[in-house]
Order: structure tokens, then sequence, then C-alpha cells
């Protein structure tokens, strides 16, 4: 089986309802993204960062995957595949696919705010965080997001994956994040590369490129029966 890697961005979800930080000028339930997901957000006010993450774990619980996370599920079936995304949400998971990394962390698993390794998956019947929670050492617990300001350490899983495609995709991202974006520069040069997104970026790249300027329903769609 050929490997196939797929990176997906925020574009993948949108079709599912949900919101992202670039939605209003970067601006989400009224906050500043800087508030609410760096370092620095979290050492001033936990408080509000919890509640932040409390109102986006309610908003994903009631969200369901949409036909492209469905779709490309079937391509498990013809290809070694694997998922790099840079959502938090689990929405690749619940439509079915085996093989995903997370570069900037769960919203439904939480952290220990003293030790990484640390991580607790949320009850979905009790999804909500608050400060004062603890896990069994003691220590506060946060949300298990990469912020602003730390290490991405699945970045150490993911460059491998992609020196290794045969075949590399990316789907409804800019392509303007770091160091997620740089990924691209690991693929081999040789390896067909498919873009899905509307508005798509440049990628500075002709030879192997294939752009299908959709949203991801559609372009994952016409992915499928080019990729079959």
């Amino acid at each position: 089986m050929k490997n196939l890697v797929i990176l997906t961005g925020a574009g993948i979800s949108a079709e599912s309802g949900i919101r992202t930080f670039r939605d209003s000028d970067g601006l989400w339930e009224e906050h500043n993204v800087m508030d609410v997901c760096s370092v620095e957000g979290w050492t001033r006010n936990p408080k509000m960062v919890l509640e932040f993450y409390n109102q986006r774990r309610r908003q994903l619980l009631h969200s369901e995957p949409n036909d492209a996370h469905r779709l490309l599920v079937q391509l498990e079936k013809k290809f070694n595949t694997h998922i790099i995304t840079q959502n938090v949400d689990d929405l690749h998971e619940r439509a079915g696919s085996t093989n995903v990394l997370h570069l900037h962390g769960e919203l439904m698993k939480v952290r220990s705010e003293k030790n990484e390794a640390h991580v607790y998956g949320v009850n979905p019947d009790n999804p909500d965080v608050h400060l004062g929670q603890k896990d069994r050492h003691g220590a506060q617990l946060r949300p298990h997001i990469v912020f602003f300001g730390e290490a991405v350490p699945a970045m150490e899983d993911a460059i491998p994956l992609c020196r290794q495609a045969d075949i590399f995709v990316i789907i409804g991202t800019s392509m303007a994040v770091y160091p997620a974006a740089g990924l691209l520069n690991y693929v081999p040069d040789d390896a067909p590369l498919f873009l899905v997104d509307p508005k798509p970026a440049d990628l500075m790249r002709t030879r192997h490129l294939t752009v299908i300027a959709e949203v991801a329903t559609k372009g994952v769609s016409q992915l499928i029966e080019q990729l079959f």
C-alpha cells in the first residue's frame, strides 16, 4: 500500500459549524485569541481560558462530522492513510479515521498544568473544567491545547510521516500557520500533491500539484474520484 498523508485545517470542520480563531478578525466569543490561547493569557486569567474552552467543547459536542470527514475514511481501504490535523476537534475520529495526529492538541482532553505527560479525557456528559479542578497529583487541569508560546511536540511524529509520503494532500488550510505549514518541506519532491481549498494557497510548486478549489465536502469528493 502507498503511504497517503493528509494535512487538514479549519476548513474541513467549518461545514460542521466549528468556528475558528480566524473568524471575525481573530476573535471568538468576543475574546482576543492571545487572551485565551497563549501562555501569557493562561497565567493572567486561567478562569477565562477555561471558560473559553468549555464553550468550545460544548459547541463541539453539538457538532457532527461532515461528508469530508467521512469520505476520508474510505481512503484507508486503498492507502496506508495518516491524517495530520491542525484542528483540536475530534471529528476525524468520530467519522472513523484510525490514524489521526493532532498537532495543536485535543479539545476533549485536559492535562496537568505542571506535567504535560499527565493527560486525561473529558467526560462528554460533564465536559466543563473549572479553576480548582485538579488531577490526582494535585495540579490544576488546563486545556490539552498547544498555546502560542509553547512547543509543538507532535511535529516530531509528523515530520517522519511526511518524509515517507507517496501522496500528500492538503485540505482546508491557509498554509500560513507555522510550524504546521513547514511540513510541506519534508514531502518528497516526486510525491503527487493535492490541495483542496476554495481559496487555495500559493504553494510555490507546479510539479505534481493538483488544485481543487472547492469547499471541503465537494473537494474531497473530487479527490476521492481522482485517487480511486
